[in-house]
């Protein structure tokens, strides 16, 4: 499988998801680089660094909803409200159950959401379909990608 090499933005703050999301796409071969953000404010930091210097977005977010310090709800609205990241593909990763959360979501521009499967096999079928559209399938505006 033909991967691009932009890289994922992983914004989790759970170790075992983390490390399970990682070794799901390797197992299918997505060998794109994973960039993790541990909370909120990490991936803000990462999208909006302070001294204004970013060349390179990703090419998803994956984006959990429950963490700590800034909610993965409030880092999609940042991400929305900048011209800069309107148009990132944002695929939110939870393992909420909640349909508010689902609605919330899309209400501010999730590209997609994900419930994460409990069994490992699942959740690696789901990640290589994953991995197949948004870096291979999926085509962004021309300025999107001039931001890679």
């Amino acid at each position: 499988m033909e991967i691009s090499k932009r890289y994922i933005l992983l914004v989790d703050d759970n170790r075992d998801d983390v490390e399970l999301t990682i070794l799901a796409l390797e197992q299918n071969q997505i060998d794109n680089e994973v960039k993790v953000a541990r909370n909120g404010e990490e991936a803000l930091a990462i999208l909006f660094p302070k001294n204004g210097n970013v060349t390179n977005l990703p090419a998803v977010i994956l984006l959990d909803l429950n963490m700590p310090k800034v909610s993965g709800l409030e880092v999609l609205g940042e991400i929305r409200k900048h011209e800069r990241t309107r148009r990132l593909p944002v695929v939110i990763l939870t393992s909420s159950l909640e349909e508010r959360d689902i609605i919330n979501g899309y209400n501010l521009g999730a590209n997609s959401y994900i419930r994460k499967p409990v069994d490992f096999d699942n959740f690696v079928h789901a990640i290589k379909h994953l991995g197949l559209y948004w870096l291979v399938l999926n085509e962004l505006p021309a300025e999107a990608a001039s931001h890679r």
